[in-house]
């Protein structure tokens, strides 16, 4: 296994490490073992090995605009989806525009956006209860958020870049699938994917004073969500050192910005149970020759993707 930088959690490590199948190529995926709770749904998050692009994008790149051969692409998810048990004809690819824009997936929707051309876009969430669909959302340093209701047998998956998680997209996702499938928000499991961390991810005063009007009551010391939080282990980027929201950056009016704690007062604050929410504990900054980072490579680089399926029974 390629030797990634983690966090250090009280909690142990949350994401696990999983080799391509015997016969593919020398690849490597993550997953997360609460979401396979049930055993109603399969799940990933690729990593930069396993495929067959090159340069800057080599070697799973999964993004179609960032300048690489289709054909190579189309590879890509092809071995992706041996990994899974899914063509890529039964993928469904969301167009992101960092929104809080959500669609609900329906078997004519197979393909979208991989195979065909998608007829939608400003869509950062994908919501479905159709078993053999496999759900797919595009990062490079972005969180990536899953659901799985294991009682109702439904599934989302949703893009949160810090607009997102401003205007607080895990909780959107919730409302849609109570609104959609009648799910509960206590039955749902959950999982903040790989993504930047708050050592690496330096933002302007603007962008902190948005966050601070958002969640203040939430991240200030002794509310109720900061406690739960601090009570659980948790601790911000891979030093453990941060215990707020933002903290002052190393030049004056820069501030570095926890995306996982944010996210993680979203869902508890939407409801989800404590226990049932699962926070990575790898960077994708940290890990660039793993993990593609816009920030790490100053753009020039391809494109990760979580994917998400309903097991067909």
């Amino acid at each position: 296994m390629y030797p990634i930088r983690r966090a250090v959690r009280a909690d142990g490590e949350t994401v696990r490490q999983n080799s391509f199948p015997p016969g593919e190529a020398a690849g490597e995926y993550l997953t997360f073992p609460l979401l396979e709770r049930g055993g109603v749904a399969k799940h990933l998050f690729t990593t930069r090995l396993g495929g067959v692009s090159s340069g800057p994008l080599a070697s799973m790149n999964l993004g179609f605009s960032r300048g690489d051969d289709p054909e190579c692409v189309l590879e890509n998810y092809r071995r992706i989806g041996r990994v899974l048990g899914v063509s890529p004809e039964k993928m469904v690819l969301s167009h992101q525009t960092h929104t809080t824009r959500i669609r609900r997936v329906e078997a004519q929707d197979a393909g979208m956006g991989i195979v065909r051309p998608s007829d939608d876009s400003d869509i950062d969430g994908l919501v479905t209860d159709v078993p053999g669909i496999a759900l797919v959302t595009s990062y490079a340093d972005c969180v990536p958020l899953y659901f799985v209701d294991p009682v109702r047998r439904v599934i989302g998956l949703a893009h949160s870049g810090w607009r997102g998680t401003v205007e607080r997209m895990g909780a959107h996702m919730v409302e849609r699938l109570n609104r959609e499938f009648g799910c509960e928000p206590g039955d749902l499991l959950a999982a903040i994917g790989p993504s930047i961390c708050q050592d690496c991810y330096e933002v302007s005063e603007d962008v902190a004073e948005r966050f601070l009007e958002e969640f203040g009551e939430d991240a200030a010391e002794g509310g109720v969500l900061q406690r739960a939080v601090d009570e659980s282990g948790y601790r911000g980027g891979t030093s453990g050192k941060y215990r707020r929201l933002t903290e002052p950056g190393a030049a004056p009016g820069k501030y570095q910005l926890d995306l996982w704690r944010a996210n993680l007062f979203v869902l508890l604050g939407a409801g989800i149970k404590r226990e049932h929410i699962a926070v990575t504990d790898v960077c994708t900054c940290h890990n660039p020759q793993y993990l593609f980072s816009h920030r790490a490579s100053h753009g020039k680089r391809g494109n990760l993707c979580a994917f998400l399926m309903l097991r067909e029974t």
